[in-house]
């Protein structure tokens, strides 16, 4: 008997790109490479909007690589709004998947995040946003904090950007709306289908690396949602206060607990190692033959729900 392949689930990828020469060869490469099972990438359409650099250039060099890749050029920049419009336009899929120009997927991610559109009442999904510039000084740690308690947000209520998959059930965004995701995200909910995190699926991205830069980028997206929430009635769950409260005093609970086991810690091994000199300088002992401390003696297996949160 001869058996058929499941049916591959289509989509049509977009890229908004404006000055990314710098990024978008490996974001298209890293779009190629991708591991795929039960989905398929159709095309992949570059939106570059009034880019100055050498963007064009690289696209149309992978465009000689893979007939899936396209080009859109924007003469003029008119926000990413009219960029994602017009890869609407063209997306032949009726499953699209939007990424910025200035992000990296995982090697698994287009994968993870359009196999969720198996179940019929799944209509937008996002990925897990991972910020790759070093924690090491005090603006690279707060850009990894907040995308840390935004992560714990998600996972109650999902809140989706910079990498997105939708069902294409609508032709346009309004022009006014700053904040497409999350205008993707109360269309889709308005007509009765769900948004769904995807925390497994991660998408790369560079956090501002100066005070001004994480005071601007906070300020516009918090402007963009006001906006959404008064003229269209969508209020992302980012705004609400009590909720993210919650998780902020959770995380500040995490730290002080920490704070707390640091000096247990501490305390613990000066009793232990002024009870070793005591051993060694007054007692002569060495412990060639061992105390046995019994505890340890059996190896138990790790409960797999826990070392998750551990990874989270």
């Amino acid at each position: 008997m001869e058996h058929t392949s499941p049916t591959k689930i289509k989509c049509s990828v977009g890229i908004t790109a404006y000055n990314e020469e710098a990024n978008i060869g490996q974001l298209l490469q890293a779009m190629l490479d991708q591991r795929l099972y039960s989905v398929e990438i159709s095309e992949i359409i570059v939106v570059a909007s009034g880019c100055e650099d050498r963007t064009i250039d690289i696209v149309k060099e992978y465009m000689a690589k893979d007939p899936r890749i396209k080009l859109i050029v924007q003469e003029c920049r008119e926000g990413k709004t009219s960029a994602v419009n017009l890869f609407l336009q063209q997306a032949k899929e009726d499953i699209c998947v939007l990424e910025s120009g200035d992000t990296l997927p995982g090697e698994d991610s287009i994968e993870k995040m359009v196999r969720m559109f198996e179940d019929p009442q799944v209509g937008m999904t996002g990925a897990q946003k991972v910020p790759v510039n070093a924690p090491q000084h005090i603006i690279g740690y707060l850009s990894h904090l907040r995308l840390k308690l935004e992560h714990q947000l998600c996972l109650e209520i999902p809140r989706t950007g910079e990498l997105i998959a939708f069902r294409k059930v609508f032709d346009r965004i309004p022009p006014d709306v700053a904040m497409d995701e999350a205008f993707v995200e109360a269309l889709i909910i308005q007509r009765g289908m769900q948004v769904r995190y995807a925390p497994d699926a991660v998408v790369f991205n560079m956090g501002p690396e100066t005070l001004g830069d994480f005071i601007r980028q906070r300020r516009r997206n918090f402007a963009g949602h006001l906006y959404l929430k008064d003229k269209y009635g969508y209020k992302v769950s980012s705004l609400e206060n009590s909720r993210v409260l919650r998780i902020a005093l959770e995380e500040i609970w995490s730290a002080i607990r920490l704070i707390y086991m640091l000096v247990a810690l501490a305390g613990i091994e000066a009793f232990s190692r002024l009870l070793g000199a005591y051993d060694y300088y007054i007692k002569k002992e060495t412990h060639v033959v061992w105390d046995m401390a019994w505890t340890t003696k059996e190896v138990k297996r790790p409960n797999p729900s826990s070392m998750e949160r551990r990874s989270l």
